[in-house]
């Protein structure tokens, strides 16, 4: 019995062996899950963030000069955007793939260690498993171009004096009334773009801002001086935006021509320009949302927009990524350039 008894023992005792190295592994492998994944997907994030700013940089590289060394298929930019974007400043750039054409770059970066083999990342529980490195490669995907449809988000049109020269500018005040640019700007004899109009163009129901297409001409809105309906919510966010410290830049279509009055205006227009707003003034009211941050004590005297002026205060910026919704078109010579990830 004594004897039975012992073997019996002995046989347990090699059971709970066999289950104790059964759960090693199972445990073994929530680790891989926690620690390994954890890492895969930190290291991911850094390659991703990579890829994006590398096809950004490229793109806007292209759009401002196709010859530019870095619009290419060995863009030093790219990696250095690579570089930049990883934690330990090891990037990799798999490919650069370019279409002039339709304004396309995509770039393919892969996870680079120290010593290690390019794109792989060493795994540390998940070797128990068999599994010592794991791939880490993303791609993204860019597009550039100049707006050609979508929708204003206010209902203004500028004359394309009031933008040529002024792209990457200075702080300037577009008014509305009154030639403050250049010297024979496209206005009527009362002094506003169209006799007896503002730059007013139509709204889309129940909007502020309308839908603009550059193959058609738009027709003009209201002609008064006050703010169109449905825009004081508008102007309102962009106070409240401004004031929080964030930029406000919004896509103005810009006219060539126009031709008849008051709401008969007609304007032929030929680009979006992005303008960087920081202060305007649209009625006799001096206070939000009709004006913000016009007078002398916000901007210096000739930027003032006070009395009869009625404007906006800001500066035209050339590349944009905010422009979603838009169709793009080949870069036009004054209106913004949009670049944006498409994926």
């Amino acid at each position: 019995m004594r004897r039975l008894m012992t073997r019996d023992d002995d046989d347990e005792r090699g059971a709970v062996a066999v289950l104790i190295a059964l759960l090693l592994v199972v445990l073994l492998g929530f680790a891989a899950l926690a620690v390994d994944a954890g890492m895969l997907y930190s290291e991911k994030a850094q390659v991703q963030n990579g890829s994006d700013a590398a096809a950004l940089a490229v793109a806007q590289k292209c759009a401002a000069n196709t010859s530019d060394l870095s619009c290419s298929i060995t863009s030093p930019v790219a990696i250095d955007m690579a570089n930049k974007n990883a934690n330990d400043g090891l990037g990799n750039i798999k490919s650069i793939s370019l279409d002039l054409l339709n304004r396309k770059v995509s770039v393919t970066a892969g996870a680079q260690q120290a010593g290690g083999a390019p794109n792989a990342v060493s795994l540390f529980f998940a070797r128990v498993l068999g599994f010592g490195t794991s791939d880490v490669v993303t791609t993204s995907s860019v597009q550039w171009g100049s707006a050609v449809a979508g929708r204003t988000p206010f209902p203004i049109a500028y004359s394309v004096c009031q933008v040529k020269g002024f792209l990457g500018g200075a702080l300037q005040l577009l008014q509305d009334h009154g030639s403050n640019v250049n010297p024979g700007c496209l206005y009527g004899p009362s002094g506003a773009f169209v006799a007896g109009g503002y730059g007013w163009i139509t709204q889309d129901a129940g909007a502020c801002g309308g839908t603009v297409n550059l193959a058609v001409s738009e027709s003009g809105s209201a002609p008064g001086n006050s703010i169109p309906t449905n825009c004081s919510a508008t102007l309102q966010k962009w106070a409240d935006t401004i004031t929080a410290g964030r930029d406000v830049v919004v896509l103005l279509p810009v006219f060539d021509a126009v031709t008849g009055t008051g709401s008969g205006a007609v304007y032929h227009l030929v680009s979006f320009a992005a303008f960087k707003v920081t202060g305007w003034k649209f009625s006799g009211n001096n206070s939000l949302p009709d004006s913000f941050r016009n007078t002398n004590s916000d901007v210096s005297n000739a930027l003032a927009c006070t009395g009869n002026c009625r404007g906006i205060i800001g500066s035209f910026i050339k590349y944009v990524s905010l422009a979603d919704g838009y169709t793009l078109g080949p870069v036009d010579a004054y209106g913004a350039t949009i670049v944006r990830l498409t994926n």
